[in-house]
C-alpha cells in the first residue's frame, strides 16, 4: 500500500438514504451508543485512524458515502429493483423490505411511482434478455459438458477457439463489404467469373493454390481495377481501407480482450483466494433437479479442490527449500534454458535448408513430387512446431515449477518457436520474391500453411489419437500400449495451433484476401474435432492448472501473433514494388499512392486538413492528450486499488465484530447460568429442601430452550460450556 492510512482504517458502516429513512433502523441507531458498540474491533480502529488524523493535524473523512454519494444510490437503485423473493435475507427482512417499498411508493406521488415501477421493470426486462441471450450463445452445453469432466482449463480452450470464430466472422464482414462485394458488382469484364475451370485444372489445386483457384477472388490477383475507377473510389483504395480495417478492428478487440482478462486476473489473481471451506460448504447448486447435471457440478467441484491443493502442496515444498537446493535448481534452469535455445538454432536451420530446397526444385515432370516440393517448408514447419513443444513440456517438468508456471513457460517458448519459425520462413521466402505477380505466390504460400495446418489437425485426431485410444482399452497390458500411456489433453500446445493458425491468416490477409473465410470454415472444423478427440480419447489431467491467467496468456500471445503480422505486412508494402502484371496497384509506385491521389482530388480546406493530421505537427498534441489521458486512468487505478483494499480490511473487521458479538453472546449466556444457578440454590436452602431436578437441571433445560430461541443453531446441553 502506498498510504498507511487505508490499512486499517476508517471502518465505518455503509448508510444510505433508504436505512435512514426506515423504520426498523431507527432502533438500531441507538446501538450506536451503547457500551458493547465501542468495544468492538471496527470501533476501535476507527478511533486509534481519528486520533492519528488528529495528531497529524489532518482530519479527512473516510466514509465511503460521504466521500462517494452515488454509492448509496446505487446501492439503492440495486435493492429496489431486485425481487423481494430473491433477496439473501431472512423472511423477517423481506417482510421488513416489502413494507418500506410499499411505505415508499405511499410516499412519493403517482407520476414518481409509475416511474420507478417503469424503471424496475426494464431493468428486469434488460436482466432477462440478457439471460437469454447467454443461453443462445453456440456450444454452450458442450462447454459446460467439458468444464465438468475435464476442468476450467480445457474450456478455457474451447472459449478461445470459440472467440476466434467470432473474430473472423466479423473480418469476413468487412472483406464482403470492402473488398468481394464491389469487386463483383462493378466488375468491368462480363465473362470473368468467381470460379472458371480450364481443360488442365485438377484436384491437386486444391491443394496447391494453382488453377482455378489463382483465377478466382481467394487471391491477390484477381483483383483489378473496374468500372468503380472514381477518384475517392476505387478498387485499390477500397482493397486498402479493406486490409487496414480489419487490422486495426484485430487490434482493438484483442487489445480489448487482454485488457479485461488482465484485470480480472489482477483482481482475483494472487490477492484474492477462495477458502476451502467455502467450496466444499457453498459450492453446490441445489437448484440442479438433472443427474447428469449433478454429477459434471461435482466432477467441477473435485477439479477445483485438486487444483487449490495441488498448488498448496508445490507453496509448502518450496517454502522448505534451503540455499544450497536453491542454487542447484537455478544452475540447472540455466542448462535448460541454453538447451532450449540450441533446439530453437537447429529448428530455425531446418526450416531454411527446406524453403531453399522448395524454391530450387520448381520444375519436374512428376505431379505428385512437385507437390510434395511445395509442401516441403510447411512439413518441416509444422513437424518442428509438433515434436518441440513436447520437449519443452518434458524441460518445465525438470525446472520444479508450479503447474500454472509449468504451462506458462511452455506456452513462451512454444509461441517464441511457432512465430518465430513463421517470421524465418517468411525471411527466407521474400529473398526470392523475383517473380512475375509475386503477391500471388506469397499468397499461396499462406494458402498452403493453411491447408496444411487443417489435415495435421485432420490426421492427428484420427490417425494418432483414435488408433493410440484403441490400443490403450483393446489391449492394455502390451509394451506398446504401456509405453504410450493414455491420452491428455495438452492445453498448451493445442492453444499455439490455435495462435498459429490465425497468425498466418493475418500475415495473408493482403495477398489471399478470402483466408478470413477459410478460416472460420477451419476453426468450426476444428472444434468439433477437438470435441470429439477431448470427449472420446482423453482422460481428465491428474494435475489441474488455474485457467485465470492462462487465459490471458492466450490473447496476449495472439496480440504478439498480430503484432508481427502487422510489421511483417508493413514492411513488405513499403520495400516492394507492386508487381505490373495483376492486381489492383498495377502501375502504382507503392501501395499506398492511391490514398494520396485521393488527398488531391479534395477541395482545400480538407486536403489542408488531412495533410495537418498527417504531418509531424499533429504528434506533439496527440502525445500529449494520450499522457493526460493515460494519467486519469493511472489516476483511477490507484484510487480503486485503495478502494479494493479499504473493502476488503472493512471484510476482514466485520468478521472480527461478528467474532467478538459471538464471544459475547456466550460470556452473556453462562453468566445467566451462574445467576441462576445461585438463585436457584439460594431458593432451595431457605425452603430447607435440597434442590432436586426441578431446580438446576429444569432451569437448564429452560435457559438452553430460550438459547434456542435466540439462536436456532445452539443445542441443550447440560453443562456451563457454550452449545
Amino acid at each position: 500500500m502506498e498510504d498507511k492510512e487505508y490499512n486499517s482504517g476508517g471502518f465505518m458502516r455503509l448508510v444510505s438514504e433508504e436505512s435512514c429513512s426506515s423504520t426498523v433502523t431507527g432502533e438500531s441507531c441507538v446501538n450506536y451508543q451503547t457500551e458493547i458498540f465501542n468495544q468492538l474491533p471496527s470501533s476501535l480502529a476507527r478511533r486509534r485512524t481519528h486520533h492519528h488524523h488528529q495528531d497529524r493535524g489532518t482530519i479527512e473523512t473516510s466514509h465511503p458515502v460521504e466521500k462517494h454519494p452515488e454509492l448509496a444510490g446505487e446501492a439503492r437503485d440495486r435493492a429496489s429493483t431486485q425481487p423481494i423473493r430473491s433477496l439473501p435475507v431472512c423472511m423477517q427482512r423481506k417482510r421488513e423490505a416489502r413494507d418500506l417499498r410499499h411505505l415508499q411508493t405511499r410516499t412519493v406521488g403517482r407520476w414518481e411511482s409509475w416511474k420507478q415501477n417503469q424503471s424496475i421493470n426494464r431493468k428486469r426486462l434488460g436482466e432477462q434478455v440478457g439471460k437469454a441471450m447467454s443461453r443462445l450463445l453456440p456450444w454452450s452445453s458442450t462447454l459446460h459438458t467439458i468444464e465438468g469432466r475435464f476442468g476450467v482449463g480445457v474450456k478455457a480452450y474451447f472459449v478461445f477457439l470459440r472467440y476466434l470464430v467470432y473474430l473472423n466472422l466479423l473480418l469476413c464482414l468487412v472483406i464482403g463489404g470492402t473488398i468481394l462485394t464491389p469487386t463483383v458488382v462493378y466488375d468491368s469484364d462480363g465473362d470473368r467469373g468467381l470460379l472458371r475451370f480450364e481443360g488442365n485444372d485438377s484436384v491437386l489445386d486444391f491443394f496447391v493454390g494453382s488453377g482455378f483457384l489463382e483465377r478466382s477472388p481467394v487471391f491477390y490477383g484477381f483483383y483489378a481495377r473496374s468500372s468503380l475507377d472514381l477518384l475517392c473510389l476505387n478498387t485499390p483504395l477500397l482493397f486498402l481501407l479493406g486490409t487496414l480495417t480489419v487490422l486495426i478492428l484485430s487490434l482493438v478487440m484483442v487489445v480489448r480482450r487482454t485488457v479485461v482478462g488482465y484485470k480480472h486476473t489482477w483482481l482475483l489473481g494472487n490477492r484474492y483466494n477462495i477458502h476451502m471451506s467455502y467450496k466444499v460448504f457453498c459450492g453446490w447448486d441445489f437448484c440442479i433437479q438433472d443427474p447428469e447435471v449433478a454429477d459434471l457440478k461435482l466432477s467441477f467441484i473435485r477439479n477445483e479442490l485438486k487444483l487449490y491443493l495441488e498448488e498448496e502442496r508445490f507453496q509448502q515444498r518450496e517454502a522448505r527449500r534451503t540455499l544450497g537446493q536453491w542454487a542447484r535448481l537455478y544452475f540447472l534452469r540455466g542448462l535448460l534454458h541454453f538447451l532450449v535455445l540450441v533446439l530453437l538454432g537447429g529448428a530455425f536451420c531446418l526450416i531454411y535448408y527446406a524453403t531453399k530446397a522448395s524454391q530450387a526444385e520448381r520444375s519436374g515432370n512428376d505431379l505428385i513430387l512437385t507437390v510434395l516440393l511445395q509442401y516441403l517448408p510447411p512439413i518441416v514447419i509444422t513437424l518442428v512446431n509438433f515434436f518441440l513443444p513436447h520437449v519443452f513440456r518434458h524441460i518445465s517438468s525438470f525446472e520444479d515449477y508450479s503447474i500454472t508456471t509449468q504451462v506458462n513457460a511452455t506456452l513462451v517458448r512454444s509461441i517464441f518457436l511457432k512465430l518465430a519459425s513463421l517470421g524465418m520462413y517468411l525471411f527466407f521466402l521474400f529473398q526470392n520474391s523475383q517473380q512475375e505477380c509475386w503477391e500471388n505466390q506469397f499468397g499461396k504460400e499462406m494458402y498452403k500453411l493453411a491447408v496444411f495446418d487443417f489435415l495435421a489437425c485432420f490426421c492427428n485426431t484420427f490417425f494418432i489419437a483414435y488408433p493410440r485410444k484403441w490400443l490403450v482399452d483393446r489391449y492394455p497390458s502390451s509394451w506398446l500400449a504401456r509405453l504410450s500411456g493414455k491420452q491428455h489433453f495438452l492445453i498448451p500446445f493445442n492453444v499455439l495451433d490455435l495462435v498459429y493458425s490465425q497468425t498466418v491468416t493475418w500475415v495473408g490477409l493482403f495477398y489471399c484476401p478470402m483466408l478470413p473465410f477459410i478460416e472460420t470454415v477451419k476453426l468450426m472444423a476444428i472444434f468439433y474435432i477437438k470435441k470429439l478427440t477431448v470427449l472420446q480419447c482423453c482422460v481428465p489431467a491428474r494435475r489441474m492448472f488455474r485457467a485465470s491467467s492462462s487465459s490471458v496468456l492466450f490473447h496476449f500471445m495472439l496480440l504478439l501473433g498480430l503484432i508481427m503480422a502487422v510489421i511483417t505486412l508493413g514492411s513488405n508494402l513499403h520495400k516492394f514494388k507492386p508487381s505490373s502484371s495483376c492486381g489492383p496497384f498495377v502501375g502504382s509506385a507503392t501501395v499506398f499512392n492511391v490514398t494520396a491521389v485521393c488527398v488531391d482530388s479534395l477541395p482545400g480546406p480538407a486536403k489542408s486538413t488531412l495533410r495537418y493530421l498527417s504531418s509531424e505537427a499533429f504528434v506533439l498534441p496527440v502525445i500529449l492528450a494520450q499522457i493526460v489521458v493515460l494519467t486519469s486512468f493511472e489516476s483511477r487505478r490507484r484510487a480503486n486499488g485503495k478502494a479494493i483494499e479499504r473493502l476488503k480490511d472493512m471484510l476482514v473487521m466485520s468478521t472480527s465484530d461478528k467474532h467478538f458479538l459471538l464471544k459475547q453472546h456466550t460470556l452473556s449466556l453462562r453468566r445467566q447460568k451462574k445467576t441462576f444457578k445461585a438463585s436457584t440454590t439460594v431458593s432451595g436452602t431457605r425452603e430447607g429442601s435440597p434442590p432436586t431436578m426441578k431446580g438446576p437441571s429444569a432451569g437448564i433445560g429452560e435457559d438452553s430452550h430460550i438459547a434456542q430461541l435466540k439462536d436456532p443453531s445452539a443445542q441443550p446441553t447440560g453443562d456451563d460450556s457454550p452449545s
